[in-house]
């Protein structure tokens, strides 16, 4: 039987329906479209009557797919994977975020190796022009946003509607708004903060979604707090629309801006500033987002068990907060796991999943020969260290012992090969430093390499040539962390200190290896940092490399296990489904 579903309006439609058999039946249309009709907006698919809730998701970043570049690191991911659960639910989900023209930026090398930064155009055909444009008022000035829409057969996720000022209607300088995703300059990020928020909230009345939740990830767009305010009278009337998701364990870490440059530049719309002190809970001369999105929201969650917990012991000081509850980050197994590992496991297949491996790896390899001219050896131990490079995530921390690290690297008992890889912040420029020093350290070594380009297809490959994905900040600076969620769903052990979602995984031993948690909080970070390197080192020296040469089996039960209990309690349509039953309840 061949039937259409779908109930939103169309303008010179030409529909082709083909019937397509695939385990069983289903109708696949072909939609040529000269112009969408976005004026009255429903989600272009059945919804599942458990996720009948309409939902607006606000995002700095989406990491949908590796052609559509504006994200730079796990906010992205995390974002993204929920989007492609969120299709594969069949929930009535909308995504809102910003089409950076430059992205986050382009890594490249500089004739020595070390790092270049490049801000290159991005171009996007399969991006759909709404034929909506709108203005905002920013720093008291009427900036023209225009709509592009990410169709959820694309690449398979939820809608995704994205905002862009780079059009002729507006000065350059309203133009950069959208240049750069997290730019340096303060005016320009309370601008697209604005954006965002604002922006984003206002878009939701041009297309007559009216979703019955604004969610925030992360406090970027916390100025459709101010926008909603205004449009209905009441903080009570935000209150029950609005829901926030915090990634941020500690105080410092989240964004605060000067009072006065928000109110200027139109953040909290014409409200009088003695009342946005009030309601946002503004004791001095700064804005603190995520404390603002805290007092509107209804409801907002931490990242990871252990974030819940951090952040209510952080927040609690504050009067007129919302509950935190926790919802654990999650990532897509459907996108990213290597279903082929996963069939010779179920099948219990050792020779084929062993092979599967080795080929998943000798193909990463030719990657990173062909960038770093290192050709290394498939059947050799390999470590990854790979994520955005942030102080705290102390990417060096075993080069620190030089000694000891060339003894680890030159052992011929147990070889071992290293890459690192991971963009830095453009101006964080400590974090350039420990690239571009490893970057250094790994001509000393034919068996060490440090790849750029740190984005989705870089990401898998990396995760699918690792025997061991390395996982070490400082506890408990890391909310939840996801890439050795998908270094597991490619067969790779993780090997981590105890924080973020590890805390919820990791059984030492079973299905990978922790760092024995200690008394941190009477610690020096030096001594932390002492402590957690020498651990490293003998957790590798003592237990890893002998598991891995001399008890092949027992090796692949480690992997697997981590393989078996990643699937299903880290796959981001449980996150999903936490969503609607925690969240948005």
């Amino acid at each position: 039987m061949i039937y259409v579903t779908n109930t939103f309006l169309y303008k010179d439609v030409h529909l082709i329906c083909i019937l397509y058999t695939k385990k069983q039946n289903e109708l696949y249309c072909s939609l040529k479209t000269r112009q969408m009709n976005f004026k009255h907006y429903a989600v272009p698919y059945e919804i599942n009557s458990a996720y009948q809730k309409s939902v607006a998701y606000f995002s700095m970043e989406f990491a949908v797919h590796q052609p559509l570049k504006i994200y730079s690191g796990g906010l992205g991911y995390l974002s993204g994977s929920h989007l492609r659960s969120a299709y594969e639910l069949k929930q009535n989900l909308i995504g809102v975020g910003i089409l950076w023209k430059y992205g986050y930026y382009d890594q490249a090398r500089n004739q020595d190796q070390t790092l270049q930064i490049q801000w290159n155009e991005k171009i996007y055909s399969f991006l759909e022009d709404t034929g909506i444009k709108y203005q905002i008022e920013i720093h008291g000035h009427p900036v023209w946003v225009k709509a592009f829409y990410l169709n959820p057969e694309t690449f398979k996720t939820a809608p995704l509607f994205l905002l862009s000022t780079d059009i002729p209607e507006n000065d350059y300088v309203s133009q950069t708004i959208t240049h750069r995703l997290y730019d340096a300059n303060v005016a320009t990020k309370v601008a697209q903060f604005i954006l965002l928020g604002i922006g984003g909230a206002k878009l939701m009345d041009e297309i007559n979604f009216n979703p019955s939740l604004y969610h925030l990830n992360e406090a970027h767009g916390v100025s459709a707090a101010f926008y909603l305010h205004n449009k209905f009278g009441a903080k009570e009337e935000v209150t029950q629309r609005l829901v926030f998701t915090t990634h941020t364990p500690e105080e410092a870490g989240n964004e605060k801006h000067d009072l006065q440059l928000c109110e200027k530049m139109g953040y909290f719309c014409h409200m009088p500033i003695e009342e946005v002190k009030e309601m946002a809970g503004v004791t001095d001369d700064k804005f603190n987002h995520s404390l603002a999105a805290l007092r509107y929201a209804k409801l907002a969650n931490g990242v990871s068990q252990l974030h819940g917990e951090v952040s209510r012991e952080m927040w609690n000081k504050h009067e007129g907060i919302c509950e935190i509850k926790a919802i654990t980050n999650a990532q897509n197994w459907k996108y990213w796991a290597d279903k082929k590992l996963y069939t010779y496991m179920q099948e219990n297949n050792a020779e084929l999943f062993d092979d599967r491996k080795q080929y998943l790896k000798q193909r990463s390899m030719e990657m990173v020969a062909d960038q770093t001219g290192k050709l290394f050896n498939p059947k050799t131990f390999t470590i990854v260290w790979a994520r955005r490079f942030a102080g705290y995530k102390r990417a060096e921390l075993l080069t620190r012992d030089k000694e000891r690290f060339t003894k680890l690297v030159t052992n011929t008992q147990y070889p071992v090969q290293f890459i690192w890889a991971g963009k830095p912040y453009p101006l964080d420029y400590p974090a350039i430093s420990d690239f571009n020093f490893l970057v250094n350290l790994s001509k000393e070594y034919k068996n060490v390499a440090v790849c750029i380009g740190y984005e989705l297809a870089l990401s898998k490959q990396l995760k699918q040539v690792s025997d061991v994905w390395l996982n070490n900040p400082r506890v408990p600076r890391e909310a939840s962390g996801t890439s050795g969620m998908t270094a597991a769903m490619n067969g790779s052990l993780n090997f981590s200190t105890n924080d973020g979602w590890i805390r919820e995984f990791i059984k030492d031993g079973e299905n990978g290896f922790v760092v024995p948690i200690v008394d941190y909080d009477n610690m020096t970070t030096q001594d932390q940092d002492e402590y957690d390197m020498e651990q490293l080192f003998d957790i590798l020296e003592n237990k890893i490399l002998p598991a891995y040469y001399d008890q092949p089996d027992h090796w692949r039960t480690l992997v697997q296990n981590g393989m078996k209990d990643v699937q299903v309690q880290f796959d981001s349509n449980r996150m999903a489904r936490e969503y609607y039953e925690i969240l948005y309840k």
